[in-house]
C-alpha cells in the first residue's frame, strides 16, 4: 500500500452526554420538538435543527395542533423524495402522552403509490384537496406539478410542510422556491420548513429575503443536540490526501471495525476509475475473501484476516432485482435496532440526506461531493445517538493535486471545496456566538461562566453557557444591529452568511494561496460585498453591523482552534473546554477585544497551516502557482469601494491614506484610492 496518505484534522469535538436531548416531556416531546411546539401558532414557522433531532415529529405535534385547535383543514407534507417519506409514516403519539395519534391514510400516502409524479399522483393530490381527510405525503416533484395544475388559491387554509427546505432557492428557475414566494405573498396558507443545513451549496439564499423575514425562526444547534446525547460524546471530521488509486490506500481510513458507510467517487470525477463495479469489488478484495451473498438479504459477505464474517450492503449495483434486495433488507424496520445487522455499506448516490442507520459510526466520502450542503447531510448519517457509539467521524479521501496532472485547476478546486466544508462544519459545530459592544455600562449575563476570576467590568469578557452551548462575547467598537431584521440575522443566520463567504472562490483562493492579500480585502470587502447582496434591503449601518458580526465569529472560532490545538478534553476535564479555554485565551492575549483587530485576522490563516501540513510541499507549490495565474489587478468595483473607505480612513484619522504606509491596509486603501481617480479619468464609471 502507499505510504503517501496524510491528514487533515480539521475538526474533533467532544460532548458532555448530558442526556438532556433525548428526554422527553409530559406530552412526549424532546426539547427541540417542545421548543417548536411552543410557537405552533405562527403561520410561518422555521425549523433548524440537527439530523436525528426529531423534526419529522415535530411537525406531526405541530400539524395535529393546527388542525385541530387552528382552524386549517389539511396538511400536506412535502419531501424531496419517496424514501424520506417514511420519517412521516403512523406514529402512536398518544402512547408517549400526546393528545391525539399522528396517521396518514393509505391512499394518500402517495411516497408510497405507484404512478409518476406529474400523472396519477397529481389527480390524488386534486381528489385529496376535494375530501374531508386531513393528511397527505407527497414529494417535492408532486407537489409542484400539483401547483402548476391547480394553481396558489387551491391550497389556501392549509398547511404546507417542506421538509429538507434547503432544496428551495431563491433563484427564479427554482419552482418550488417561486411557489412558496406566492404562496407568501398570497397569505392564506401556514408554512412550516424544516431543514438541517439552512445553506446551499451554490451560495444561492434559499427565501428572497422579504419573504425570510416573515418567518419565526426554532434553532436547536449541533452542539445542544450532540451535547444532549446519552452515549455519542466526540465527532471527528478529517480529510485525506492520497496519491494514485483510492482503492489502494482506501484500508488506511476504512476501519472494518467500525459501521461504515463508503461512497465511493461521482463516475464524472477525477477520482472514478469510470467503472463503479469494479471499484466496489476492489474495496471487497482489500477487506478480505468474500463468501458469497446472503440469500435473505444480498448482503455481500466477506470473511477479514481476524475471521470475522462483514456484511456488507452493496448500493452501487444498480441491476433492479439486487439493489431492491439490499435496500429492503436496510428499511426492515424489525432491523432498526439490530446492530449486527449490517457492518458496511458502499454507495454511490443513495444512503445521504434523510437515511437513517443509527449505528453508523463513520462516513467514508472518496472525492469532493456537488456540495457543501450534501457533505453536511453526510456527516448527520453518523451523528445519530446508539448505544455503545462513543464516537463517529468523517472522513473525506481527496487525489492530492499531482505536478505533472493536466487538471491541476479541478484538483485545487476539490482542495478548495473540502477546505470550506472544514470551514463551515467548525462554526456549524461549535457553541453559538452572541456579541455585544463593550461599553462602560456592560454588565455580566445570568447564567454564563466569565472563567477565573468571574466578570471584569474593566475589560472584554467571554462568557459561556454550559446549558445552551452559547458564548457572550464583549468587543470594542462593535456595530449593533438596529433594525429588526438585522438582529435577526446577527441571531439566526450568521452560519449562512459565513457559508456563502467560505464558498467565495475568490476569498478563499487569496485568503489560502495569496501571500499579499492583506485581510482587510477579505473581511471587510469580500465578506462587506457579500452582505450587501445577500441582504440588500438593509442599510448600510446593518450591512456593516452583519458583517463585523459574521466577521467576528468565524475568525474567532477559527482563533480558538488555533489556541486549543493539541489540548484535548480527557480526564476530569469538562467536555469542549480546549475550545471555550481556546476563546478566552485568545480574549485575553489580545487585553481588549477589538473589531478591528478582529478584522484584521486572515480567516483562512488556521486552514492554511493545516493543509501545509498535510500536503506535500510539490503539491502545495502546485496549487500556490495555480492560484498565482488567476490573480488580477484592482477591478473598478473593488477601487471604488477601497476609495470609500479611504475617505472614511480621512475622516477618522485627519489625513489620506499613504501609498508609502508600511500598513498594508493603509497601503491598499491608498493603491485603491488612485486607481479609482485613473478609472474615472477613464470614463469607467459612466
Amino acid at each position: 500500500m502507499s505510504n503517501t496518505l496524510k491528514s487533515i484534522p480539521s475538526v474533533s469535538v467532544s460532548y458532555a452526554r448530558n442526556g438532556h436531548s433525548t428526554k422527553a416531556n409530559k406530552l412526549g416531546m424532546r426539547p427541540m420538538q417542545e421548543r417548536a411546539y411552543e410557537k405552533r401558532g405562527e403561520q410561518y414557522l422555521l425549523i433548524k435543527s440537527p439530523p436525528a433531532s426529531g423534526k419529522s415529529r415535530a411537525l406531526m405535534f405541530i400539524a395535529l395542533d393546527k388542525l385541530t385547535n387552528q382552524g386549517l383543514c389539511q396538511a400536506i407534507i412535502v419531501v424531496p423524495e419517496k424514501t424520506i417519506g417514511s420519517s412521516f409514516n403512523d406514529e402512536g403519539l398518544t402512547e408517549s402522552g400526546f393528545w391525539a395519534d399522528w396517521c396518514v391514510a393509505p391512499r394518500w400516502n402517495l411516497c408510497n403509490a405507484p404512478g409518476t409524479d406529474d400523472g396519477g399522483k397529481v389527480n390524488a393530490v386534486g381528489a385529496f384537496l376535494a375530501s374531508s381527510d386531513k393528511v397527505l405525503l407527497c414529494t417535492h416533484a408532486t407537489f409542484r406539478f400539483a401547483v402548476d395544475r391547480f394553481g396558489i388559491a387551491a391550497f389556501d387554509g392549509r398547511l404546507i410542510a417542506v421538509d429538507e427546505f434547503h432544496h428551495v432557492s431563491a433563484n427564479p428557475d427554482n419552482k418550488l422556491g417561486l411557489y412558496l414566494g406566492q404562496f407568501i405573498a398570497r397569505d392564506q396558507t401556514h408554512i412550516l420548513a424544516m431543514t438541517g443545513s439552512y445553506f446551499r451549496g451554490d451560495a444561492q439564499a434559499v427565501l428572497a429575503s422579504q419573504d425570510e423575514a416573515k418567518f419565526n425562526t426554532v434553532t436547536y444547534t449541533y452542539y445542544e443536540q450532540l451535547n444532549g446525547y446519552a452515549y455519542l460524546k466526540q465527532l471527528d471530521i478529517g480529510y485525506f490526501f492520497y496519491a494514485g488509486s483510492y482503492a489502494d490506500d482506501i484500508l488506511h481510513v476504512l476501519d472494518p471495525m467500525e459501521k461504515t458507510i463508503v461512497h465511493i467517487p461521482n463516475v464524472n470525477s477525477r477520482e472514478s476509475t469510470r467503472d463503479k463495479i469494479r471499484e466496489v469489488e476492489h474495496i471487497i478484495e482489500k477487506l478480505g475473501d468474500w463468501q458469497g451473498t446472503d440469500p435473505a438479504t444480498g448482503f455481500q459477505l466477506v470473511k477479514i484476516a481476524d475471521d470475522r464474517v462483514l456484511r456488507i450492503a452493496d448500493l452501487v449495483n444498480d441491476d433492479p432485482a439486487k439493489r431492491d434486495r439490499v435496500v429492503a433488507a436496510l428499511k426492515d424496520p424489525a432491523q432498526k435496532n439490530n446492530r449486527d445487522h449490517v457492518d458496511i455499506i458502499i454507495a454511490l448516490g443513495m444512503a445521504k440526506e434523510g437515511f437513517d442507520w443509527i449505528w453508523c459510526e463513520h462516513a467514508l466520502t472518496v472525492g469532493y461531493r456537488s456540495s457543501l450542503t450534501e457533505i453536511v447531510q453526510i456527516i448527520g448519517r453518523t451523528t445519530r445517538d446508539a448505544p455503545g457509539k462513543t464516537r463517529a467521524r468523517f472522513t473525506n479521501l481527496i487525489a492530492e493535486p499531482a505536478a505533472a496532472e493536466e487538471v491541476v485547476i479541478e484538483a485545487v478546486n476539490d482542495t478548495l471545496k473540502a477546505i470550506a466544508a472544514s470551514l463551515l462544519m467548525e462554526q456549524v459545530l461549535a457553541p453559538r456566538f452572541e456579541f455585544k459592544p463593550k461599553n462602560p455600562d456592560s454588565s455580566p449575563a445570568p447564567g454564563f461562566d466569565y472563567g477565573e476570576g468571574g466578570y471584569d467590568p474593566t475589560k472584554c469578557n467571554v462568557g459561556f453557557h454550559e446549558d445552551s452551548g452559547k458564548f457572550q462575547i464583549e468587543i470594542k467598537g462593535l456595530a449593533e444591529p438596529q433594525s429588526k431584521e438585522a438582529a435577526r440575522i446577527c441571531q439566526e443566520d450568521l452560519n449562512e452568511v459565513i457559508a456563502s463567504f467560505v464558498q467565495d472562490k475568490v476569498a478563499i483562493e487569496r485568503g489560502l494561496f495569496d501571500p499579499e492579500c492583506v485581510p482587510e480585502e477579505l473581511t471587510l470587502m469580500r465578506m462587506g460585498k457579500i452582505i450587501k447582496d445577500r441582504y440588500p434591503e438593509l442599510d448600510e449601518a446593518d450591512q456593516e453591523a452583519v458583517r463585523q458580526h459574521a466577521i467576528a465569529a468565524l475568525n474567532l472560532t477559527q482563533e480558538a482552534k488555533g489556541m486549543a490545538s493539541g489540548h484535548a478534553a480527557s480526564g476530569g476535564e469538562r467536555p469542549n473546554t480546549a475550545f471555550v479555554d481556546g476563546v478566552r485565551k485568545y480574549a485575553l492575549d489580545m487585553r481588549a477585544l477589538d473589531i478591528d483587530l478582529i478584522d484584521h485576522i486572515n480567516p483562512f490563516g488556521q486552514a492554511y497551516k493545516i493543509i501545509a501540513k498535510a500536503m506535500s510541499a510539490e503539491s502545495l507549490k502546485q496549487v500556490e502557482a495555480a492560484i498565482a495565474g488567476k490573480r488580477t489587478n484592482l477591478t473598478p468595483e473593488e477601487a471604488k469601494d477601497l476609495a470609500f473607505r479611504a475617505v472614511r480612513f480621512k475622516k477618522d484619522r485627519g489625513r489620506l491614506p499613504s501609498i508609502d504606509s508600511t500598513d498594508a491596509w493603509e497601503n491598499r486603501m491608498a493603491e485603491g484610492a488612485a486607481a479609482f481617480v485613473r478609472f474615472k479619468d477613464e470614463g469607467r464609471y459612466d
